[in-house]
């Protein structure tokens, strides 16, 4: 499987050394720059993108070409962190659970009911004093982040059970991201972790390889996992960012006028796909509900956050250098402990 992987990530080498021979010869010497993610052009995100393709085109066109790929058209998410990495490509989406493995300061992301709200997530998110210090832990392994996007709650959706309690995931295979803190989420919850790439989640929903998964409800659409899952359980988990990462050569190369465009450009990325996002999800329940017969569950939260909290002291204890990031969120909650405030 590993020799597999290494063959599939050659070959995305290979394709991105084709495409920018190709687009050197096209776009007269121009800059080409390549950014990757894993979803759909309808997607919040590749709208995000395509805003900030067009602003960069429009204020840099002279020097620089930016061109967007969804649909993991660079291959996996693994993949592109990978080639951003090397500089392959310039900038990619990537999610949190990847980012872990990278630097342990974006663990605290994926703890469990880390956020009280909706409005302490974005609060604390949008608090640079939060996130520069994760933000720019993968210097050394040659990108760092430039942005937060929104992928609202992660809640769990079952083909053949509703989860109303913890005690009805015992027994239940569900997909969790590449994640060690997920992984440990789901044993404190009673579930039997199943771990695996996003892409390969329908099919093993459908052919009963797992039994439910655990995501926003664009999972349910975009991705047709409501035609197999048929409940989704508001426990709202967890609030994970993804993040669009960028080369570090790439990014410090800009001149001071280029990196004040290209900063231009992040913001408008993250104010566009916030907007879309509240558009997208109201739309996804639609489509769910009425199209798909899924069937939405609102549970107590509070015994899932029970289960849930001991994973927030053992990772502290573990991890002490992200003890003033979780002190500052903590700040967020007291003041926005939930949305009706």
């Amino acid at each position: 499987m590993k020799i597999w992987k290494k063959v599939g990530l050659l070959l995305c080498v290979v394709i991105i050394g084709l495409l920018v021979l190709t687009g050197c010869q096209s776009k007269e010497q121009k800059k080409i720059v390549r950014i990757g993610h894993n979803q759909s052009v309808n997607h919040p995100t590749h709208i995000a993108l395509a805003a900030f393709q067009d602003y960069i085109n429009d204020h840099l066109g002279d020097k620089y070409v930016v061109e967007v790929y969804p649909n993991e058209l660079l291959g996996s998410q693994t993949d592109m962190v990978q080639l951003t990495q090397t500089g392959a490509i310039d900038f990619c989406i990537a999610s949190n659970a990847i980012l872990e493995t990278f630097s342990k300061n974006y663990e605290i992301f994926n703890l469990p009911y880390l956020f009280a709200s909706t409005k302490s997530y974005h609060n604390a998110m949008d608090d640079r004093e939060i996130t520069d210090k994760i933000f720019t832990a993968t210097e050394k392994a040659g990108f760092l982040a430039v942005t937060w996007l929104d992928a609202g709650t992660r809640n769990f959706y079952t083909v053949k059970k509703p989860i109303e309690s913890p005690k009805d995931l015992k027994g239940l295979k569900i997909r969790v991201q590449q994640s060690p803190t997920n992984i440990e989420m789901m044993k404190l919850l009673g579930g039997s972790a199943t771990p695996m790439g996003f892409g390969e989640v329908y099919t093993a929903l459908q052919s009963n390889i797992i039994d439910g998964a655990e995501n926003n409800e664009l999972a349910l659409t975009d991705n047709g996992h409501g035609d197999v899952c048929k409940y989704y359980s508001y426990d709202m988990h967890q609030m994970v960012p993804d993040i669009l990462i960028g080369n570090l050569a790439f990014i410090e190369e800009l001149s001071d006028e280029e990196m004040v465009i290209f900063e231009e450009g992040y913001e408008l990325v993250n104010e566009i796909q916030r907007e879309e996002w509240i558009k997208a999800v109201e739309a996804a329940k639609q489509k769910a509900e009425n199209e798909q017969n899924v069937r939405f569950i609102y549970p107590d939260q509070e015994p899932f956050k029970e289960a849930c909290l001991p994973l927030h002291q053992s990772v502290l204890e573990r991890n002490t250098e992200i003890q003033d990031i979780y002190d500052k969120i903590q700040k967020y909650n007291e003041l926005y402990p939930s949305d009706t405030e």
